[in-house]
């Protein structure tokens, strides 16, 4: 007689394929309370105590751990040796094993949840049948997702058993779901004791949805999700209206978010998003006159941008935001008119920012060619209270303010970024260039090009000048104020330029690179 295992937390459906085993001479077994769950359904059930003669101990944590079954999942059904031995110590093969796991994530993310039962639902036996029964994949199937359920009935129907391919592939999701769960207890016990950079580190990726393409249509993508952390992101992100988010959707809407975090409790803020670097941001006493002045930055590079917003999105603010193209709007909340009328843009993916927890946490991972880059969020160095003056003159109370303005905004645009703010306005920004000075000078183009007034500005650099000529070409356009992080060798000559030239000069101590 052949034999399938059950061992299921969530039982929901497991009854049609047992049954459907059991009418094709398959002896059903299982644990305690998959026991009653298939019995109290009229399921003929063997249960796995009365097969191992041995009884569930320690409220349960020791059930299926047992030669008995072990052995009747390893055994290698075209070994002699194995075969003798099952023999020998009367041990009958296992032929499906269909399990899930205790809920670890799920019990985790309760409210008040205690440590103690985190641990009791840390699985040990579930994992231990996943595995033997995945490395004997030749001669057993096992089943971790029951969705899969209704096509291997229909091919079990059709072929009269499973492919070897069906079984393999069934074993590499098994795999990867105990890698998934391990990662997942892993990931959970590194934060509780501080641990931030293990020896070994696994990864939880739990796949959200595909995607049609990634950066380009030749490349495969999909939207995987690292912890279910209830802080604002794009993941927990409400997708009220529009098409389905792209690839690039996303990594311009996470930076975008970046954005908004530095800004979240500030007075009315919006700021766009052009290929993950802001082309516009500003303040407003109205968030219209925010999301019009952010606009105003660089309305040609606007076109087809994202715009965050800090407040709940009003009527005014919708009708000015639908006079251009744009590809999102993000906002913590929307009064209903307003969502109206950003619904007459068929094409307009409108999400709102769930929760009210906007710290980043874990870390940061980039992949490169046989490895992957960890590191913290860059979270730091935006306290302006410990910032040094030192130039002759300091910056006044205005200058002041747009200088922490324009470094929060520095601090999320690709290196080496320069960036131009004026009364609470961007108006030019030099991302991404190999020279510090040719950042400079773009800032200055930008904000020239749509009519923005530059003298009078003061300029963020995210990172130190190694020559006093960044210095010396913001002064010749007009800046007042310059806000560095210092630590070059040359630091005293970038005091000097601005001090020949009446600027104030603020040194942070905290670089903000953005590769």
């Amino acid at each position: 007689m052949k034999r399938a295992l059950f061992s299921l937390y969530y039982k929901d459906g497991c009854d049609i394929f047992a049954q459907f085993l059991a009418q094709r001479g398959y002896e059903i077994l299982s644990t305690g309370g998959t026991y009653r769950y298939l019995k109290e359904r009229g399921i003929p059930v063997t249960e796995i105590s009365s097969l191992t003669g041995f009884p569930e101990i320690l409220d349960g944590r020791v059930k299926t751990l047992h030669p008995i079954i072990h052995g009747g999942i390893l055994a290698m059904r075209q070994n002699p040796d194995h075969q003798r031995q099952l023999a020998e110590h009367h041990i009958l093969p296992i032929d499906f094993v269909v399990i899930n796991l205790y809920p670890f994530e799920e019990t985790v993310q309760k409210p008040g949840v205690l440590l103690e039962e985190i641990i009791e639902h840390i699985d040990i036996g579930g994992v231990a049948l996943i595995r033997a029964a995945a490395k004997n994949y030749h001669d057993v199937c096992v089943i971790v997702d029951t969705t899969d359920i209704p096509s291997l009935i229909e091919e079990i129907e059709k072929n009269g058993s499973l492919s070897l391919s069906t079984r393999a592939i069934l074993a590499t999701k098994a795999f990867s779901h105990t890698a998934y769960y391990d990662s997942m207890i892993s990931t959970y016990f590194q934060r509780m004791v501080g641990m931030d950079f293990p020896k070994e580190m696994g990864i939880p990726l739990k796949q959200v949805s595909g995607l049609r393409y990634g950066e380009n249509p030749h490349q495969k993508a999909s939207l995987y999700q690292s912890y279910r952390d209830k802080n604002i992101s794009t993941l927990n992100a409400s997708i009220l209206w529009g098409k389905e988010m792209s690839y690039n959707n996303y990594l311009d809407a996470d930076g975008c978010l970046d954005i908004l975090r530095e800004f979240a409790n500030d007075e009315p803020f919006a700021v766009i998003i052009k290929h993950t670097n802001p082309c516009g941001a500003s303040y407003g006493s109205t968030l219209k006159e925010a999301f019009e002045r952010a606009k105003a930055s660089d309305p040609v590079s606007a076109f087809g941008g994202i715009i965050g917003v800090n407040k709940t999105m009003d009527k005014e603010t919708a009708r000015a935001i639908v006079e251009t193209f744009f590809e999102i709007v993000m906002a913590p909340d929307y009064e209903d008119e307003a969502l109206e009328i950003l619904k007459t843009k068929k094409n307009l993916r409108i999400l709102k920012l769930n929760g009210n927890d906007w710290t980043k946490v874990g870390l940061t991972y980039r992949r490169i060619e046989g490895g992957m880059l960890v590191q913290e969020w860059d979270q730091v160095g935006m306290i302006h209270e410990k910032w040094e003056v030192v130039t002759k003159i300091s910056p006044t109370p205005q200058q002041e303010k747009d200088l922490f303005f324009a470094w929060k905004i520095a601090k999320h645009v690709k290196s080496n970024a320069i960036v131009y703010v004026k009364q609470g306005q961007v108006i030019g920004v030099g991302a991404g260039q190999m020279s510090r000075v040719d950042s400079a000078r773009i800032a200055l183009e930008k904000a020239s090009s749509v009519g923005l007034e530059v003298r009078g500005a003061v300029m963020a650099s995210d990172a130190f000048f190694p020559f006093r000529d960044t210095v010396d070409t913001a002064a010749r356009d007009g800046i007042v104020a310059i806000v560095q992080p210092g630590g070059s060798v040359r630091d005293q000559d970038s005091i000097d330029a601005a001090n020949e030239h009446n600027m104030a000069m603020v040194f942070t101590g905290v670089r903000h690179f953005k590769h």
